[in-house]
């Protein structure tokens, strides 16, 4: 199955954009519409669905990391067998791999390189912790989110450490491959050590520190060369660092750490104090050989006929250490693969380090051998002198004298060529080229990614020394590299045979903003995407425009002004126009008379389709002044005169209240709130305004006695029409 952008699997993941391919799958960006977050997926290639070895080997990826939770893992959501589509959901990392992380900055500094290995190895440890080893540990395998979190991925051949995968068929990449693996024996947690301690050389470095045309010639200098010193390559690398990875990448493993924990508190120490000495004592990677893959039976008999040579030869005592990794790479490959730096850095053999007995032994031969020869020359020059003739003594003395001379002048020449070389030219040519061309001048290439749209990707824009000029030899050499165009070729894309959800979505998803415009269109129907701006490329982040029909254009018309015109001239504009009279309401209006139209609903002159209704509102007039019928009472009532002079300690509840008839039945009308009073109170009553009743002109006002529910007096009034 064919997977492109707008493809939905199982009903909820969209797939949005491919973003890569690894050697067994293909991952995908895509949005889980249940949950609403963009993923990643990881999809088996059709090529494998059929080979039941490989899919299992798939979704022992899953089985092995899927139980894996830590800040620097990537975290695995779902497993999904479709058929013969089998895919794995994971978190999506937005950011960069540390290959091309590396690839753009040439190499890293110390600390950050320290600060990224401790990432990663934290993350390693907690597999470790699980029983699982990643077997693949490698800067492609490395994500750096955007703010910085360093995430491993692609648990691909992690398998939990069992006693039956100790002798499981060899995966990984070669150039990251431990020695044990490369022989195909035993490997566990510190063989992916090894491999960190190459990525860090690879960090501080900017390249791998073996290389070669085959995979074999790379896997039997991990097996024979000691690695060099990344100081060598870059000077700021600091000692606590150099001794870390070459404590990481010793052949043998019980020499390196013996877990990930060690490896992080060295890494913390060395970030304090660069120079502890307590602490534990590229050309860029070919195509073919930087995929993960097994290696095949063929490759790996030769490497475990290589690594038993070695192995014999070290008992027999027929060769050094590097004879034996000289005559051995002549012998299988006509060459090792692998420039090596020149003086200054440790030998070692490729699986075992020297004793120091041995040492001492080559010493004292080596010492031997010279006195032994110095003995020779000097017999046979005595030899010489007394067959040669006496006549030709002086003429020997000069042309020795000469010879001397001579020599002296060519040996000052030859030291001063091998200190400087000519820069050459390297515009125009692919970094693979220019890289060979430097190296075999003894130069160091340093890289740096420029984006052009005139040069192709990986060809040389500029060079820093200009070609001509002399450079020391072993120097670095700046030179810029094309990293293509930075723009996204969108007419590839199909934004116009999308609907407008996909193509905003993936336009988003791929880091650019979008904006809509409608437009009409007599061959699009409606909500089509007529047209994209900018048509062709457009760089990241930009702002594209997407053009949507509304369908056939439609005629159009101005409103016509219908405020202060009368309903009747209004219906006959809008019918002149086109348009059709909508609702209608009315109100009471002080400057607009009464009929004539007070606003509309569709402003004056407003372009609308024929056809479209127009609201208005029409005036009454002015309102009817407001009127209420008022009355007022004062006046004042002994209480004693109801309860008597006896009753002056007792205390009642009092309210005052209005009796209407208001057609025809009793209304009241509560005048004040209850309160309480003593029998023998002079109730003043004062009542201002009292509202009656519309149109009732005549009430009393009630003394109610509420403790004893009896009215007590009442008052006749008279109410007056007011206009308010």
């Amino acid at each position: 199955m064919i997977l492109h952008a707008g493809i939905m699997l199982q009903d909820r993941y969209e797939i949005l954009e491919k973003i890569g391919s690894g050697g067994m799958s293909e991952v995908y960006k895509a949005k889980c519409h249940k949950l609403n977050r963009l993923v990643a997926i990881k999809v088996l290639k059709a090529e494998f669905t059929s080979d039941a070895g490989f899919v299992s080997k798939f979704k022992m990826e899953a089985q092995a990391a899927a139980g894996l939770s830590h800040p620097n893992i990537v975290n695995i959501y779902d497993v999904v067998d479709d058929g013969d589509l089998h895919f794995i959901v994971m978190e999506l990392v937005e950011g960069i791999t540390l290959k091309s992380y590396i690839t753009k900055k040439g190499h890293l500094d110390v600390k950050e390189t320290i600060g990224i290995a401790i990432q990663v190895a934290q993350g390693i440890e907690a597999a470790h912790e699980q029983h699982i080893i990643h077997r693949d540990i490698k800067p492609q395998n490395m994500l750096i989110s955007m703010d910085g979190k360093v995430k491993v991925a692609d648990f691909g051949i992690a398998r939990a450490v069992s006693s039956q995968t100790m002798n499981s068929t060899v995966v990984g990449t070669v150039h990251y491959i431990s020695p044990e693996q490369a022989r195909g024996g035993f490997s566990d947690e510190r063989s992916d050590l090894y491999s960190l301690g190459i990525t860090m050389f690879e960090m501080v470095t900017g390249r791998v520190p073996f290389d070669g045309d085959n995979t074999v010639t790379v896997a039997l200098a991990h097996l024979e060369e000691p690695i060099p010193l990344p100081s060598f390559y870059n000077p700021e690398v600091t000692p606590s660092l150099e001794r870390i990875i070459v404590k990481c990448t010793e052949k043998r493993p019980e020499n390196r750490y013996s877990n990930a924990g060690e490896l992080i508190g060295d890494l913390r120490r060395a970030l304090l104090n660069p120079d502890d000495p307590a602490i534990g004592q590229e050309e860029p990677a070919h195509p073919d050989l930087s995929e993960t893959r097994p290696m095949s039976q063929k490759e790996l008999d030769i490497i475990k006929g290589r690594s038993r040579e070695l192995e014999e030869m070290s008992r027999n005592g027929r060769a050094s250490s590097g004879e034996a990794n000289r005559e051995g790479a002549d012998r299988k490959t006509g060459k090792t693969g692998v420039r090596r730096p020149g003086k200054g850095r440790r030998e070692q053999d490729g699986n075992a380090p020297a004793t120091g007995v041995e040492k001492m032994v080559t010493t004292i031969g080596v010492a031997a051998a010279i006195i032994v020869v110095a003995g020779v020359v000097f017999l046979f020059s005595q030899i010489g002198g007394m067959l040669r003739p006496s006549s030709s003594e002086t003429e020997s003395e000069t042309t020795s004298a000469e010879a001397t001379t001579a020599e002296s002048e060519s040996s000052e020449e030859t030291s001063l060529s091998q200190k400087e070389v000519l820069m050459p030219s390297l515009e125009g040519k692919t970094q693979e080229e220019a890289e060979s061309e430097l190296e075999e001048l003894d130069l160091v290439m340093q890289v740096e990614q420029q984006a052009s749209d005139d040069v192709e990707e990986g060809v040389v824009i500029s060079q820093e020394n200009e070609p001509g000029t002399v450079v020391p030899r072993f120097s670095k050499v700046r030179v810029t590299i094309s990293s293509g165009s930075d723009q996204i070729d969108l007419a590839s894309l199909g934004l116009t045979d999308m609907t407008l959800e996909t193509a905003v979505r993936l336009l988003e998803g791929r880091g650019f903003k979008t904006t809509v415009m409608e437009e009409a269109s007599e061959t699009e129907e409606s909500g089509n995407i007529i047209r994209v701006e900018p048509a062709d490329k457009a760089p990241y982040g930009a702002t594209i425009t997407l053009y949507v029909s509304t369908g056939p254009a439609v005629e159009m018309v101005p409103v016509p002004n219908l405020e202060g015109k009368t309903q009747d001239e209004a219906t006959d504009l809008l019918v002149e126009a086109g348009l059709v009279t909508g609702q209608t309401s009315e109100e009471h209006s002080d400057t607009v008379p009464a009929g004539q139209i007070i606003r509309q609903g569709i402003a004056a002159d407003t372009e609308v389709e024929v056809g479209s209704t127009v609201d208005y509102v029409l005036s009454l007039g002015p309102e009817a002044p407001q009127t209420q019928f008022l009355a007022s009472l004062e006046t004042t009532y002994p209480l004693m005169v109801s309860y008597g002079p006896g009753a002056g300690s007792s205390e009642i509840q009092i309210m005052i209240r209005l009796k209407q008839t208001v057609n025809g039945q009793v209304v009241y009308t509560k005048l004040t709130e209850p309160r309480s009073y003593s029998a023998d109170t002079m109730l003043e009553i004062r009542l201002d305004n009292i509202r009656g009743a519309d149109g009732v002109s005549t009430g009393e006002v009630e003394i109610v006695d509420l403790t004893n529910n009896v009215v007590l007096t009442s008052y006749n009034v008279t109410f007056t029409e007011t206009v308010v």
